[in-house]
C-alpha cells in the first residue's frame, strides 16, 4: 500500500466530515477542533504506516502550512466582522491588545523564567508563541456570517474574533525581540522603530489602501467586468489574501495585519452587499479543510511521543497561561469598560490557542538557538495548544449558549 494513496485517503475523509460535522456538532459542548484532535491521536496509535508528523525534522513545511492557515483565517475574520471600525465600539479590543498582551506575554516570560528555569530568550519567545488568541480554532466563540446590521455581533463574539485578528500580527515584534536576545545582538532602539512601529503601521495601512482598492473594483467600477460583486467567484477571498499579505510582507510590514485589515476594508466599502457573504463562506470552506488537516496531524504529534520531553513544569507553565495568566489580564483590562460581568469573564477566559502558536515556534526555531531543546519547546507550545483545545472546546457551546440567553433577556429592556 502507497503511503501517498494512504494520505490522500485519510485527508479526503478528513475533508468531507468538516462538511458534516460542524452541523452534527452545532449544539453540543464538544467542538470541531477537539473531535479533529483526538482522531489524529487515534489514527496515528493504529499500526498502518503514516509517516511521522515531527514538527523538528518538518519545521519548514510546517511554518509554511501554519503560516497559510493563519492568513486564510485572518481574511475570514475580517469578512465576517459586522461592526464598523472605530475608538469606541472596538475599545475592549484595544484594551486587550495594548494592555491584554503585554500583560500576557510578561506573564508567560515569567512563569517560563520561575518553573522550568529557561533562559531569557526562550522565555521571551515561549510568551511571544503563546501570547496571541487564534483566529483558526476559535470558530465556536466568534462571529457568524456576514449581516447587514451592525449591532448583530455580541461584546464577547465580536471582541475575540477582532483581538484574534490583529493580535496574530502584533506577536511578531516580540518573536523578534526574543530572535534578537537569543542572537546576543540586541538594539533595542531599532527594534522599537522597525518591528514594532514601521512594520505595524506598513502592515495597516498597506493593508486598508489595499482593502479599499479592492473594495471599490469590486462594488463600484464602472466596467461590469471588473465589478466582480455581480458574480458569485468566491475564490477572489484568496486573491485579496494573497495579494494583502504579499505586496506587505515585500515591503517588509506585518502581513497578518494587512490581510485582516484589508477584509474589514473591503467588508466596509459595501457593509450589506452579499458578495460579503460569497467571498467569507469561500474562505471558511477552505480554512476549514486546512484546519482539519493541521489537528489530525497535531494529534499525531501527541501519539508519537511528541509530548515525551514535556516536565511538569513546562505543562504548569501552559496551565497557569489558559487558566490564570489570560483570565486574570483579560479581566483587568476590561475594567469599566463596554463588557458587563459575565461578558468580561467569557472574553478573559477564552483566550484560545492554535495554529497561530504552532506558526510562530516553527519559524522562530528556523531563525536561531534559545538554549532550551527544540522538543522541549515544541513538547510545551503542543501541551498548551492541546490543552485549549479541550479545556475551550467542552466549555464553549454551553459557555455561548449561556451569553445568548443572557442577550436575548436583555434585549427586551433595551
Amino acid at each position: 500500500m502507497s503511503t501517498l494513496d494512504l494520505v490522500l485517503a485519510l485527508g479526503g475523509a478528513a475533508a468531507l466530515l468538516a462538511a458534516i460535522l460542524p452541523e452534527f456538532l452545532a449544539r453540543r459542548a464538544l467542538s470541531l477542533p477537539l473531535v479533529y484532535l483526538l482522531a489524529g491521536v487515534l489514527l496515528f496509535t493504529l499500526p498502518i504506516g503514516l509517516p511521522d508528523p515531527d514538527p523538528i525534522a518538518h519545521r519548514a513545511a510546517l511554518e509554511h502550512i501554519t503560516e497559510l492557515c493563519v492568513v486564510i483565517s485572518l481574511m475570514g475574520a475580517g469578512l465576517a466582522i459586522n461592526r464598523r471600525t472605530g475608538p469606541r465600539g472596538w475599545s475592549t479590543t484595544w484594551r486587550l491588545l495594548a494592555l491584554g498582551m503585554p500583560l500576557t506575554v510578561a506573564g508567560v516570560a515569567a512563569a517560563a523564567l520561575a518553573l522550568p528555569g529557561w533562559p531569557i530568550a526562550a522565555a521571551l519567545l515561549l510568551g511571544a508563541v503563546l501570547a496571541p488568541t487564534d483566529p483558526v480554532l476559535a470558530s465556536d466563540v466568534h462571529v457568524g456570517e456576514p449581516v447587514d446590521a451592525q449591532n448583530a455581533d455580541d461584546e464577547v463574539r465580536f471582541a475575540l474574533t477582532s483581538e484574534a485578528g490583529l493580535n496574530d500580527g502584533l506577536a511578531f515584534p516580540i518573536v523578534y525581540a526574543a530572535i534578537a536576545v537569543a542572537a546576543g545582538s540586541v538594539a533595542w532602539g531599532e527594534w522599537a522603530l522597525v518591528d514594532v512601529l514601521y512594520r505595524t503601521a506598513a502592515g495597516a495601512v498597506l493593508g486598508l489602501l489595499i482593502g479599499r482598492l479592492l473594495g471599490r473594483l469590486f462594488f463600484r467600477a464602472r466596467s461590469d467586468g471588473l465589478r466582480l460583486s455581480e458574480r458569485r467567484d468566491g475564490f477572489v477571498a484568496l486573491a485579496c489574501t494573497f495579494l494583502a499579505y504579499g505586496v506587505t510582507e515585500l515591503a517588509h510590514g506585518y502581513g497578518f495585519v494587512a490581510v485582516f485589515v484589508t477584509a474589514c476594508a473591503i467588508r466596509s466599502a459595501e457593509h450589506g452587499h452579499g458578495y460579503n457573504n460569497v467571498l467569507h463562506g469561500f474562505v471558511e470552506q477552505i480554512e476549514r479543510l486546512l484546519t482539519a488537516w493541521l489537528l489530525l496531524l497535531l494529534g499525531g504529534f501527541v501519539a508519537t511521543g511528541g509530548l515525551a520531553a514535556l516536565t511538569w513544569r513546562g505543562a504548569a507553565v501552559g496551565l497557569l497561561l489558559l487558566l490564570v495568566i489570560r483570565p486574570l489580564a483579560g479581566w483587568l483590562v476590561q475594567w469599566r469598560g463596554r463588557a458587563g460581568p459575565r461578558e468580561r469573564l467569557a472574553i478573559s477566559f477564552f483566550g484560545i490557542r492554535g495554529i497561530g502558536s504552532l506558526f510562530y515556534l516553527a519559524y522562530a526555531l528556523g531563525e536561531a538557538d534559545f538554549g532550551v531543546p527544540a522538543q522541549e519547546l515544541w513538547a510545551v507550545t503542543g501541551f498548551t495548544v492541546l490543552a485549549s483545545v479541550v479545556l475551550h472546546g467542552v466549555t464553549a457551546t454551553p459557555a455561548m449558549n449561556h451569553v445568548d440567553a443572557l442577550r436575548g433577556r436583555m434585549t427586551p429592556r433595551r
